[in-house]
């Protein structure tokens, strides 16, 4: 009886499917990728926390968005570099890690959405009422935002997962890369009806609200900034305004390509694809984005290295 049940623990996960030839390519691909996004996220952060002059609002929020993509690109990543040394029958995981995973990579996508939101207000109130700024973007209302924004998305997923977490299982295989709320409840035999009600509900309050608030608050910043006469404040405004909606569009792109594939079965490999490329991508660009299309961040980098090199020389 008791090895019935640690049986019914674990779980096979299918994991990335890559032949012999290509396993090597992909597991260094994979790794290079992950290593970039831990130095440059993880760099971002260090440098706004360590220079004052960047202690600001806006600054404060893209240290949220370099934590969360470290926080899912750690979710999937090592876990996928593990299996590829493993043959598919015998990748194995326990139910309870599962679950956990299948949490985190919820969390981290809809913390995704609700942090590039605040993000967003941030830019309406720097652009469209920029003499109110400081008296409205306090210490306390940005921890005020960021927190409502992470407190959303874990109280969202938490319900997520938990209807699938009550159910009973009768199988053992995920037929994903990685496990998700969707592998957690084709592990059952039972009525799945209420996962797929609050699932749709849940991408369609995630998405539309996103869309929604990020959509107005630009159509917003637009009429401002054509209606202003001041060319200087219009090139600021574009500048900090292109760096949040490129990270945006590609994060909404990401996500919305996963949930389109959904509803094509035959296209089951590259909807697995896309679900990896979700958790890759704008991880890896976001630091990017910010980090060179920012004037302030990317001075601070030049003036740190250029340290370097003087002190390198002088020695």
């Amino acid at each position: 009886m008791e090895n019935q049940t640690l049986n019914a623990d674990i779980l096979i996960l299918e994991g990335l499917k890559v032949s012999p030839q290509s396993f090597l390519l992909t597991f260094v691909f994979l790794l290079l990728i992950y290593i970039f996004i831990m130095v440059s996220n993880l760099g971002l952060l260090v440098l706004i926390i360590t220079e004052r002059s960047l202690q600001q609002p806006m600054y404060i929020l893209f240290c949220n968005m370099s934590i969360n993509d470290v926080f899912g690109a750690t979710t999937i990543i090592p876990r996928l570099l593990r299996d590829l040394f493993h043959p598919i029958e015998e990748r194995y995981i326990r139910y309870a890690d599962c679950v956990l995973q299948a949490f985190c990579a919820h969390l981290n996508a809809s913390a995704s959405h609700t942090v590039l939101m605040i993000m967003a207000f941030d830019r309406y109130i720097a652009i469209c009422n920029p003499l109110r700024y400081a008296a409205i973007m306090t210490n306390q209302m940005v921890g005020a935002l960021v927190a409502a924004a992470w407190a959303v998305a874990f109280l969202m997923v938490a319900i997520l997962v938990g209807l699938s977490v009550r159910l009973s299982r009768c199988r053992r295989a995920l037929l994903h890369p990685f496990c998700d709320n969707a592998s957690l409840f084709k592990l059952s035999c039972e009525s799945i009806i209420a996962n797929q009600v609050y699932g749709l509900g849940y991408t369609v309050v995630l998405l539309g609200s996103s869309l929604g608030s990020v959509a107005l608050t630009y159509l917003k910043i637009a009429v401002v900034c054509l209606s202003s006469k001041n060319r200087s404040m219009n090139g600021r405004a574009l500048q900090t305004c292109c760096s949040h909606l490129a990270a945006y569009v590609i994060m909404f792109v990401s996500g919305s390509a996963i949930i389109v594939l959904h509803r094509f079965p035959h296209l089951s490999d590259h909807r697995k694809m896309a679900s990896i490329l979700f958790h890759v991508v704008p991880p890896a660009m976001n630091a990017v984005i910010y980090g060179l299309q920012i004037k302030a961040v990317r001075q601070k980098i030049v003036v740190m290295f250029t340290r370097n090199t003087v002190g390198e020389m002088t020695q």
